[in-house]
């Protein structure tokens, strides 16, 4: 079987083509500022996204003969984790913005329909958007009435990764309590009790240790006043959240490579901040113990971090302690997007529809 698996991120869209498991071939399409300039708001990039990749398969010969399609999922409401027919529903969705987050993962469902809808007998998925919601009820309980806690997080790879840990050791997913740490431009952290993430943080926009590009949670009072003072648009505190936020407002820089080599010329702020960063995951990851009742299989980090030993010593000093500790370097999303829709096709895994 022919799969075709895409996932659209702010300045690439990956595309990758499988046979099977195997993959066939592997492309990331870069866009610089230049090109994105040209549209106001993220979705009207779909068409320019889309050409750009049956461009790719035209030059390298693939011919538009998949089985199936399946993109990233976007931010759509909150579903359960698992594999999603698009449908209608979800489409209209996110054309119209229900999560309120102008996001490229929202191209990977819309781009991954339109190319199958013109393919006999082509198929097209989601599997574990960001939006996965499984947390038990107290979770979502914050201190003000007017806001519940909301986790938006990096389901896909944290999900691939719980799978390929346990296949590892010869157990299953669904049998182990795991707390993962996706180390990217945003920090996920998330406790898995038995193949369900009970509890996550809200990683695009609000919650969590900060990160390359997050601030994380914030004093509340503080983050009011601030709203309040005049010196700032909506727009501009919102970048100070996300984007503009993090190491990169700290720093000037969310490339976790350049820091480290600030750290070794003698920056001793440079130091400071990245080692607070490393101190807040870490407090993050002790946190999600309390969860599982201390009751833990293993911790296991990955993400574009988990490649910087520098990182990853130290998160492991503070907390081995609570449990083994596996470093997953990178992400696996687009080989985990082709196995999800593989598993459907041979009816291995359920297909779920969105409501």
């Amino acid at each position: 079987m022919l799969i075709l698996a895409i996932n659209p991120g702010s300045t690439s869209t990956k595309m990758a083509v499988f046979e099977n498991e195997k993959p066939m071939v592997l492309r990331s399409i870069q866009h610089s500022n230049e090109d994105l300039a040209a549209f106001d708001d993220v979705i009207e990039q779909m068409d320019y996204r889309k050409q750009l990749i049956l461009n790719e398969l035209k030059h390298i010969n693939v011919p538009l003969k998949f089985d199936a399609v399946i993109g990233r999922g976007g931010l759509v409401k909150p579903i359960a984790g698992g594999v999603y027919e698009i449908n209608q529903r979800m489409l209209d969705d996110t054309h119209n913005g229900i999560a309120m987050h102008n996001h490229a993962c929202n191209l990977g469902c819309l781009i991954a329909y339109d190319i199958a809808k013109e393919i006999p007998g082509c198929r097209s998925f989601i599997a574990d958007p960001g939006v996965v919601d499984e947390m038990n009820d107290y979770a979502r309980i914050s201190g003000s009435p007017l806001m519940n806690r909301i986790c938006i997080w990096h389901a896909l790879n944290q999900r691939a990764i719980a799978r390929r840990f346990a296949n590892e050791i010869g157990k299953r997913y669904e049998d182990l309590n795991l707390i993962i740490c996706h180390l990217g431009g945003g920090i996920s952290v998330a406790a898995h009790d038995h193949g369900r993430a009970v509890d996550c943080n809200n990683a695009l926009d609000g919650e969590g240790p900060f990160s390359p590009e997050r601030a994380g949670s914030l004093p509340a009072a503080d983050l009011i006043r601030l709203c309040f003072s005049g010196k700032y648009t909506e727009k501009q505190l919102l970048k100070r959240i996300a984007g503009k936020a993090g190491l990169n407002a700290h720093l000037g820089t969310n490339n976790v490579v350049e820091i480290q080599q600030r750290i070794a010329n003698g920056d001793k702020h440079a130091e400071l901040i990245l080692n607070a960063m490393i101190y807040h995951v870490a407090k993050n990851i002790a946190g999600l113990s309390a969860v599982l009742y201390g009751k833990i299989d293993a911790i296991l980090l990955t993400g574009g971090m988990a490649r910087s030993e520098y990182v990853i010593s130290r998160i492991r000093e503070r907390i081995e302690f609570l449990a083994p500790v596996y470093c997953f370097p990178g992400e696996d999303e687009l080989e985990a997007l082709a196995q999800n829709a593989y598993a459907v096709l041979q009816g291995k895994r359920e297909v779920k529809t969105y409501e």
